[in-house]
């Protein structure tokens, strides 16, 4: 496709932006973005290129490159899934749940499983305990994913200082990549697992199944036939080998995972178990207390 060089003229610029992406919100973002990284004389370019990017269908967050969570802006491209705003409900519920168990005296040992981006991680770690109290071992078995993490950890350490000592990005699959022990030491276990099932997968927005990682999307159904639950069992069948007394085990889920979400942690022998809403008034959030 031929990259068209704009306007110089930023209002000028972002109209034309606008035009070929048909959102003058997403036109402004762009131009902005290109005016924070490109050289004297290239704005239009970049952002022509930019905009071509975006009317290819290619998520508006991986075009700019970054994108907020909570507090963080974090860098987010194709090796890691888009944080999303369910996520960052998941997240106000596990430092609710942190500051509910009132560790003190010694950091709070929290565990982020399949921590991609690190979005769930790096705000436990930048929020939890004013900042300041909170140790995290951030877990993925793509090693891509972690690349994304570290670099996220380098950019929130320079506004956070003290955020690198204390979130370990570790390779592997959920709790088998933790150092054996931490076992029965951790007081929060938090994870944004893969829940799409098969069959839910070709039926998602164009610009999400052609262009986050499958694997951080997709499971495989559960062991009831529930679609895309098998990840979610994984982790709440071996959570409480890893938790302390008190511990809690917080879970992103599908609103119609409700019911096999609860049904794994009583299977589990968590004594407690309930399933928060979002923002929106949808099932979201698994949270089951040893």
């Amino acid at each position: 496709m031929t990259v068209v060089v704009l306007s110089s003229d930023r209002a000028a610029l972002v109209a034309e932006v606008a035009a070929q992406v048909g959102s003058p919100a997403e036109a402004r973002w762009i131009v902005e973005q290109a005016e924070a990284t490109a050289g004297d004389g290239e704005v239009a370019g970049v952002a022509a290129s930019l905009a071509a990017r975006r009317r290819r269908g290619e998520p508006l967050q991986y075009v700019l490159g970054t994108w907020p969570f909570r507090t963080l802006e974090l860098a987010v491209d194709p090796r890691v899934l888009i944080p999303r705003p369910e996520t960052e409900s998941v997240v106000e519920v596990a430092l609710a749940e942190l500051a509910a168990l009132c560790v003190v005296d010694r950091p709070a040992v929290v565990a982020d499983l399949g921590t991609g981006s690190g979005a769930i991680a790096l705000s436990l770690a930048a929020e939890g305990a004013a900042g300041g109290g909170v140790e995290v071992w951030a877990t993925d078995r793509s090693a891509d994913a972690l690349a994304v993490a570290a670099a996220n950890r380098a950019a929130v350490d320079l506004v956070t200082p003290g955020v690198a000592d204390r979130v370990h990005l570790v390779a592997g699959h959920w709790f088998d990549a933790l150092p054996a022990g931490l076992a029965g030491r951790l007081s929060l276990v938090v994870s944004n697992p893969p829940y799409v099932s098969e069959e839910e997968f070709p039926g998602l927005d164009p610009v999400v199944r052609g262009w986050e990682p499958r694997g951080a999307l997709v499971s495989a159904d559960g062991s009831d036939g529930t679609g895309g639950t098998a990840d979610i069992e994984a982790v709440v069948a071996a959570a409480p080998r890893w938790l302390g007394h008190p511990g809690v085990l917080v879970v992103e889920i599908a609103p119609h995972q409700e019911g096999a979400a609860l049904r794994a942690a009583r299977s589990a022998g968590f004594g407690s178990a309930r399933v928060e809403r979002d923002l929106a008034g949808r099932p979201r959030t698994l949270v089951a207390v040893r």
